[in-house]
């Protein structure tokens, strides 16, 4: 048996599904040595790619989210969740949705640029835009390259509604900032925490900041007055579901205005990435928590039907429904996310035109 790599979440580089051949890397045809003693080691290093997009924010049809748009910053995702949805995007470009989609991270440092090309157009009208709705915004590449801070930067300076959803209390340092969004209605934070349970957290999501340093994050943020909702998800049933009342308690506790909840479903080669994981930490109920995955989704691990996809049906839904109800109920009644402003935006880009050209005949052509 392969050793287990510490520090990532999959063990598994399933062949990427558009490419027509596999192929096999022996140490000995590696060309430095350098590579090769990666290719052995148990905790392979991140590799930091820099590519070139032309546009950086993507329309959401979803009706499961509701009308939106979300950018990313980076593609690829370090924080290495297991089950993570957003693996099989990978394969778009060229890579695997397995150790591949944690080594090999796609940077963005012209996204800031790209924002402001959008924001400054006439033809564009405030709406949501999430960061981010594919990998996490905050994952440990943003501390040294700070793109997702100079993509608030641009949002305070249009006076833009923005959305953040991460795992990483990194966010923490742009408090400054989501404060001055914060004053104006035009920023919510959604943390994802998924257990209380520091060493199920570090099998299950790796990289992500633990779930003490989460729950302080909550609080530094509610506290400045930055709106804070949690995901709690995915739930998994037979590995988290258990500690639904616990985890909203202790964001209630912290100042959390929100909280809901996903069920996990294991799309594409996730099925694959999740029952290798599941087998090698949790051998003696591997096939119980599979086999509830599959009662959630219609005998299956994934259902991509819009409205039940993100709840999933059968009896361990509907407990699952049922306790965070509850758990909501007693914890977070009477909270809420205020609603988002999208009335300062239009005047805040008509100003930075004005300023930058200094007439006002000069909107006409923006």
């Amino acid at each position: 048996m392969e050793p287990y790599i510490q520090g990532r979440g999959s063990q598994l580089n399933p062949t990427n599904r558009f490419e027509t051949q596999s192929k096999e890397v022996y140490v000995d045809d590696l060309p430095t040595q350098e590579e090769r003693e990666e290719l052995l080691t148990t905790n392979p290093r991140t590799k930091y790619i820099e590519v070139f997009p032309k546009t950086i924010i993507n329309k959401v049809d979803s009706p499961d989210i509701g009308p939106a748009w979300s950018m990313n910053p980076y593609q690829g995702c370090e924080h290495g969740c297991v089950y993570c949805y957003a693996r099989n995007s990978h394969q778009y470009w060229g890579y695997s949705a397995g150790m591949e989609f944690e080594q090999n991270i796609l940077i963005k440092k012209n996204a800031p640029e790209l924002l402001e090309e959008v924001l400054i157009s006439k033809k564009w009208k405030a709406e949501s835009i999430m960061l981010s709705g594919n990998t996490d915004c905050y994952q440990p590449a943003e501390r040294k390259l700070g793109i997702t801070r100079k993509l608030l930067q641009v949002f305070l300076k249009f006076m833009h509604p923005v959305g953040i959803i991460t795992k990483n209390s990194l966010v923490e340092r742009d408090i400054d900032i989501l404060t001055e969004l914060a004053k104006h209605r035009l920023v919510s934070v959604t943390l994802s925490l998924t257990t209380l349970d520091e060493k199920l957290k570090r099998t299950l999501e790796p990289r992500t900041s633990t779930a003490k340093g989460v729950l302080r994050t909550i609080n530094r943020l509610s506290t400045a007055g930055i709106p804070v909702n949690v995901n709690v998800a995915p739930i998994i049933p037979g590995i988290n579901d258990e500690g639904i009342f616990d985890v909203v308690k202790a964001v209630a506790e912290n100042g959390a205005s929100s909280a809901m909840y996903i069920v996990v479903r294991l799309n594409g080669h996730n099925g694959l990435i999740f029952e290798d994981w599941v087998t090698k930490n949790f051998p003696d109920r591997a096939n119980k928590v599979l086999n509830q995955i599959k009662n959630m989704h219609d005998g299956k691990l994934n259902d991509s039907n819009w409205g039940r996809r993100m709840r999933g049906e059968g009896k361990f839904a509907e407990l699952i429904r049922m306790q965070f109800h509850l758990a909501r109920q007693k914890y977070l009644s009477g909270r809420s996310i205020p609603p988002t402003n999208y009335d300062l935006y239009e005047d805040a880009r008509n100003k930075i035109i004005i300023e930058n050209h200094g007439d006002k005949n000069q909107l006409k052509l923006f």
